[in-house]
């Protein structure tokens, strides 16, 4: 079956379907992977987006039950140069095509993607609209034009019930704006004893939990369509340890009184090359996002730049001078090197401890003995 995409500058794409029919629209943005479609798939940070993959061959090796960052695909539409429908790798259970199918997902092959690429590059992240159906260009500009872009994204891909992954050591509450799976990996790994919650929880009902941690995630969409997490972010700031990845670095830097403002056309790859300021190590890093922290917005405020991306020197890790919190804006989750950067989550359980040494605090027990002889 034909399918086709639409750009809202009037490009017109016209290839084959595969996954599921029908109509979507969306942001049509790039990704450089040469593997790891199936961790882009379902990386909650796509919602709402038609993705393109650079390299041309996609599917060759399936989809399997472990490689999932979510519990399902979140993207509006799927976007590669050939799809291959016979998977060969002993790992593979079902195709992608399959997939796409299950969860009503349209992929659109033998299109010319580096084309494609190249006028997003140019013109920066253009709307998109695909579909299966005999339309002709008038028609799906006129549908492409009566619809609008999502700002509820964090909201459609976030928890909407508190559950835990108990563990011995310390307790982390994970606020999830569409956290994917491998943060959640991390700290288990590490005997974390992990709460995570929905993006809409208050301050109070953080501490009621009773945190050593705060972990924000990652997450899709413009940061400043949830400045109320940025304000949760701020009534915590310097009570607990606070570590931001992605969409959970740019909720830090706003609650710190920073700004952000969108890319041309993001960062989305498993080959971004970021700076550590403090040792000149450059590291090769995992990146999907759209918004960025504007450097001069950074000035008067408590943070500093820790890590720049080596491309276009734009903003990737964050401290805050007085308080034991810190940012990147990258994934230390994912592994394209293969893990160069998991010693972040190491160095956020060192901040942690650090923090409770200088700040004991009084048991439960006595707590409640204070309050029983404060009440008499």
């Amino acid at each position: 079956m034909q399918a086709k995409l639409l750009l809202e500058d009037g490009t017109l794409f016209t290839g084959q379907s595969f996954g599921a029919e029908g109509e979507t629209t969306g942001e049509v943005v790039f990704n450089t992977g040469i593997t790891g479609y199936q961790e882009v798939l379902s990386d909650p940070s796509y919602c709402g987006q038609i993705v393109t993959m650079t390299y041309p061959l996609i599917g060759n090796y399936g989809i399997n039950r472990d490689d999932f960052e979510s519990v399902r695909p979140y993207i509006n539409g799927f976007v590669v140069r050939r799809h291959e429908p016979v998977p060969s790798n002993w790992r593979a259970q079902y195709t992608i095509d399959e997939l796409l199918r299950e969860y009503g997902i349209i992929g659109i092959s033998d299109i010319d993607t580096r084309m494609l690429t190249r006028r997003i590059r140019h013109q920066g992240t253009l709307r998109g609209i695909l579909t299966t159906a005999a339309l002709s260009t008038e028609e799906l500009m006129e549908r492409l034009q009566a619809t609008s872009s999502s700002i509820d994204q964090v909201s459609q891909t976030s928890t909407r019930h508190i559950y835990s992954s108990p563990g011995a050591k310390e307790r982390i509450v994970l606020i999830d704006y569409g956290a994917k799976s491998g943060i959640m990996r991390e700290l288990t790994q590490r005997g974390c004893d992990v709460v995570v919650v929905p993006q809409d929880t208050t301050a109070e009902q953080i501490r009621r939990l009773h945190p050593d941690g705060i972990q924000l995630s990652n997450g899709p969409g413009d940061p400043k369509d949830v400045m109320h997490a940025a304000g949760v972010i701020a009534e915590l700031l310097g009570e607990y340890p606070i570590f931001g990845i992605c969409l959970g670095h740019q909720l830090f830097a706003l609650a710190c009184g920073a700004d952000t403002e969108k890319l041309k056309f993001g960062h989305r790859g498993g080959n971004h090359p970021v700076k550590d300021l403090s040792t000149g190590r450059c590291y090769i890093t995992s990146q999907n996002h759209g918004y960025t922290v504007k450097e001069e917005s950074i000035n008067g405020t408590d943070l500093e730049v820790t890590h720049i991306n080596n491309n276009d020197k734009t903003i990737e890790g964050l401290k805050h001078s007085k308080y034991p919190a810190f940012s990147v804006q990258y994934h230390p989750e994912a592994a394209p090197g293969p893990f160069d950067n998991s010693y972040l989550f190491d160095q956020f359980l060192e901040m942690i401890r650090e923090h409770k040494q200088q700040n004991p605090k009084k048991t439960r027990q006595a707590e409640m003995m204070a309050a029983v002889k404060g009440a008499r």
